[in-house]
């Protein structure tokens, strides 16, 4: 079985403005590094979109209404907060940037797929139960985790985070949910000043590794062996859904870490050995953070080869 790989069009639609780092350049980047030959046997398809049932699992319903109700009309912009913008594709976007990840679990879980990639904008990690934030509209990793629990019966469902920031919105809805679990390495003290050690979850089953500012790889991946690898295997989850942010890396204007492209490539390996060995290679991953767009391109390439050489 192969790798594939989710996007559409529609995703570079969603403008920032000028001079936002979450812009549609990144997205191109990404597919640029992602074509020739060596990325020719990756399935291609586009991403559908998610339907409400879907959103909803990870969301109140006034929040789905709320993000539909304030899409503007061509050529203006709304801002939910000074950082979360939306234009008037960005409705359509964030649909496709969650059914990607829906569309990728119902192939993964059928076995048309060994894992797949979802190439998608808005982000959405930061995007709480009830509230859009951090560039991030619907929370597409917590969407799709939730659906893999409910609508294909996976009891031990986890979602790990290696984007610089911590993933607060998929800590919030995840907080209470049975069967699930969730870990993050972080900067610490960094956007949005959440993700202490301390927060466990309702379950219990949350793994905080906020990092100080300057680190590289050897505390990166020294916490990861040590700490969100040893948990993640306790765990014995039966999928394993990346939030993949690239913005850990040197190079990255928005904060602070040294990670190196060869770190994210390790990174994903050792979660799809933890896939391998619990969740029959069950791994899906989408797209969070990354702002330097040769760091980016050439992580995400990385990341992508790994998945495909599983």
């Amino acid at each position: 079985m192969a790798t594939l790989l989710y996007t559409h069009p529609v995703c570079l639609e969603h403008d920032t403005g000028d001079y936002h780092p979450e812009c549609a350049d990144r997205l191109k980047a990404i597919l640029a590094a992602l074509e020739g030959e060596e990325f020719g046997a990756l399935l291609r398809e586009e991403a559908p979109q998610a339907k409400r049932e879907h959103l909803l699992r990870a969301h109140v319903e006034h929040h789905v209404d709320h993000v539909f109700a304030v899409v503007p009309p061509a050529g203006e912009h709304y801002h939910i907060d000074p950082d979360t913008l939306l234009s008037a594709q960005s409705g359509d976007a964030a649909l496709r940037a969650a059914g990607a990840v829906v569309a990728a679990v119902d192939a993964v879980a059928a076995k048309q797929a060994r894992n797949a990639f979802c190439a998608v904008r808005p982000p959405g990690h930061h995007a709480e139960r009830d509230a859009a934030m951090g560039f991030c509209l619907f929370n597409n990793a917590a969407i799709g985790a939730l659906h893999a629990r409910d609508a294909h019966g996976y009891k031990r469902v986890a979602v790990i985070d290696f984007d610089v920031h911590h993933g607060n919105g998929t800590q919030h809805i995840l907080w209470d949910e049975p069967g699930t679990f969730y870990a993050s390495t972080h900067q610490e003290h960094a956007y949005p000043n959440t993700g202490l050690a301390a927060e466990t979850g309702g379950q219990g089953r949350m793994v905080n590794v906020p990092l100080p500012a300057g680190s590289g790889s050897d505390q990166f991946r020294q916490v990861w062996d040590d700490i969100i690898i040893h948990a993640l295997r306790q765990f014995q989850p039966d999928f394993v859904f990346i939030s993949a942010g690239f913005d850990a890396h040197a190079q990255d204007p928005l904060a602070h870490l040294r990670l190196k492209v060869s770190d994210f490539k390790w990174a994903t390996e050792r979660l799809l050995d933890v896939a391998r060995e619990f969740a029959d290679n069950r791994v899906v991953s989408v797209l969070e953070g990354g702002y330097d767009l040769p760091a980016l391109a050439a992580s995400t390439r990385e990341h992508v080869r790994a998945l495909m050489e599983y």
